[in-house]
């Protein structure tokens, strides 16, 4: 197993996971901590997977990315059935990845499979991945098949890599190694047993109960409070006379904040409860706040550094792009009425 020295290393500069992390990672397990136990995953309670998660992304941006993306893929583990679950995932470097838009048609065919046509963007850890997943919209004849209700029907499906054409258009300035491409799946034929429904489970664990809102929110949350420790971790490098002691409490005391979230929503799914739309509205008005704290923060700080942060080679510029590309992410990013540009 590597050190985290040695995995940051590897990584400083990288354009892609080079091999021996990704020999680190399957021998650890790292892409199944949401993949239950009888399927060979870890199985990991919320709290103890989003522990992981900030660590991981405490060392290394696009690490900590890649693994999230990839092991929150690999929970759809819990909506195939347990007989295609079990195939896929007695292997042991199975990874799951994909888009979470809608990006193309699958033509329902006579035999209970299904004709994938489409283009998807940003399937994280792509080079890497055994398996594309990928949303499609239902169609018949050529046309949409739509519910009682008028809508569109969309099913998710799972296509084995070989069928899939990775398009390596990554040109952000930052998470590089991440592998964030796009993907074209042309005629390929699936069979209905490999398609799912997020909210339809195979399993009965209380993760299989999160609202996948909560479930996204947190997980990234995570993320942002690693790459931030990583940050100031390095920043404490470059200006040790300065003191960021109060930014990394502020760190810890988030994190220990998003913690208690996680346990919180545990408890209540395990008295049988559900995760009110409030809480969930909670949850994710307190992600949206708390990232923009942080990158008024790291950029309060970054202006403080001198230019040795702005030299290309440097950790803390490689920091300082993976943490800003990362929170483009449309998770929580302020809607219109919610930005204030008056200077």
């Amino acid at each position: 197993m590597l050190s985290l020295k040695e995995i940051r290393q590897k990584l400083h500069g990288a354009s892609v996971i080079p091999d021996e992390v990704l020999q680190h990672i399957h021998e650890g397990k790292f892409l199944t901590i949401w993949v239950p136990q009888k399927y060979g995953g870890l199985g990991c309670r919320f709290e103890d997977g989003l522990k992981a998660l900030f660590g991981w992304a405490a060392t290394d941006g696009s690490f900590g990315w890649m693994l999230t993306l990839c092991a929150g893929a690999n929970y759809f583990s819990r909506n195939l059935t347990p007989e295609i679950a079990q195939s896929l995932f007695t292997h042991s470097q199975t990874c799951f990845g994909g888009s979470g838009m809608i990006g193309g048609t699958a033509e329902r065919q006579n035999n209970n499979t299904y004709l994938i046509n489409g283009s998807w963007n940003f399937a994280t850890g792509a080079p890497h991945l055994t398996h594309f997943t990928l949303n499609a919209v239902i169609t018949e004849n050529g046309q949409p098949v739509t519910d009682k209700n008028g809508n569109e029907i969309i099913r998710s499906f799972v296509v084995p890599k070989k069928y899939a054409e990775i398009i390596p258009n990554w040109k952000s300035m930052g998470m590089k190694a991440s592998g964030t491409y796009s993907f074209i799946i042309k005629d390929t034929i699936v069979s209905e047993d490999f398609s799912f429904v997020y909210d339809t489970f195979f399993t009965n664990d209380i993760l299989d109960s999160i609202p996948f809102r909560a479930f996204a929110d947190l997980t990234l949350l995570v993320n942002y409070l690693g790459m931030a420790s990583h940050f100031i971790e390095e920043a404490q490098t470059i200006r040790p006379e300065i003191s960021f002691k109060s930014f990394d409490k502020s760190v810890e005391k988030h994190l220990e904040n998003v913690l208690s979230l996680a346990r919180e929503i545990e408890n209540i799914l395990g008295d049988h409860k559900e995760i009110s739309e409030d809480k969930q509205n909670e949850i994710h008005k307190y992600g949206v706040e708390l990232v923009q704290k942080l990158s008024c923060r790291i950029l309060t700080v970054y202006t403080q550094l001198g230019i040795r942060a702005t030299d290309r080679n440097s950790a803390i510029y490689q920091i300082f792009c993976d943490y800003f590309t990362a929170a483009m992410h449309s998770n929580f990013r302020p809607s219109a009425d919610e930005q204030n540009f008056s200077f």
